[in-house]
């Protein structure tokens, strides 16, 4: 359960970031901080109107990083957990939450919550999806 899990920022790639469709309903105005971020040894695959973000060693993948505000850190982390599929301990899921370091752009190395693609859907995406250039979703300049 979410509660019981320790109060990381979340490091977002999609439609999560500040001008994406899901931003509006699920972070603005829950957060403490938002701060632009990378988290290497990852790349972006094109998804259904979102991307998947799938470990692979020599990848980056750009972001933001979220630090919730800590009143309502585990009501967010709950909804995004329902929001991107992510159910623990099921191989089935869409998503699964991970801790790993991200670096914000002031330099330092933070730990926070990760969203990649699970593992049934990261082995397709591997054998036949398409990667986003840049590791940078939508296509920013």
């Amino acid at each position: 359960m979410a509660g019981g899990e320790a109060p990381l920022p979340v490091f977002v790639y999609g439609t999560l970031r500040r001008g994406g469709v899901n931003y509006a309903a699920f972070l603005r105005g829950r957060t403490a901080d938002e701060v632009p971020a990378r988290l290497a040894g990852a790349v972006l695959y094109e998804g259904p109107g979102y991307p998947f973000a799938v470990t692979a060693p020599a990848g980056e993948v750009r972001g933001e990083l979220m630090t919730l505000a800590p009143a309502g850190h585990a009501a967010v982390l709950a909804a995004l957990d329902e929001l991107e599929g992510h159910r623990p301990g099921d191989p089935g899921s869409l998503y699964d939450r991970v801790v790993r370091e991200v670096r914000t752009e002031r330099g330092a190395t933070v730990r926070a919550w990760v969203y990649l693609a699970g593992e049934r859907i990261a082995r397709r995406l591997r054998a036949e999806g398409v990667r986003v250039p840049g590791g940078d979703w939508p296509h920013r300049a």
